[in-house]
């Protein structure tokens, strides 16, 4: 017949090692360890975290020649987990024929997964390295795009990350 149905042990555990006191010990030493090491707090807001490339900030919309990037697809607002982002399209002179007329990100909502960023083709939405936000109300919290656009230029940084990254 088999094995089959059978549990078969290697080894048993020993006494020692069934009362977890060594297992115990390890955890306190390594505690014990991280007493003596260098610390490294940050005495903010006097001393600001200089985020790198890879953090994962608030949203922006990349604009180049004072025109945003986004050609209104929706897919970042399909691929919010938490339904932060809404986008209504139009029509454009322009040669690549859609923008956004309405671009809004819910900043109480957004969970800064970074799905928005991957999922977009044109590298019209990423991630900044703004972390400082504050609201006093709901309605603060909603950016619209004149919240939202930076340029190409102001965000190159990330844009260069993402493109060595991808």
């Amino acid at each position: 017949m088999g094995t089959h149905g059978k549990m078969i042990r290697t080894r048993d555990l020993n006494f020692l090692q069934r009362i977890y006191i060594p297992e115990i010990l390890k955890g306190m030493s390594m505690t014990i360890a991280q007493l003596f090491k260098p610390k490294f707090t940050v005495q903010y807001p006097d001393e600001r975290f200089a985020p790198e490339k890879s953090f994962r900030g608030r949203p922006v919309l990349v604009e180049e020649n004072g025109v945003e990037r986004c050609v209104a697809c929706g897919l970042c607002s399909r691929v919010c987990p938490a339904l932060a982002i809404e986008v209504q399209a139009s029509e454009t002179e322009l040669e690549k024929e859609r923008y956004p007329i309405k671009f809004e990100i819910n900043m109480v909502r957004c969970i800064f997964c970074g799905f928005c960023e991957e999922v977009c083709p044109e590298e019209a939405i990423i991630m900044s390295d703004e972390y400082l936000l504050a609201f006093t109300s709901q309605e603060e919290a909603v950016f619209g795009k004149d919240r939202l656009l930076k340029s190409a230029e102001e965000m190159k940084g990330r844009l260069e990350w993402l493109r060595n990254h991808r």
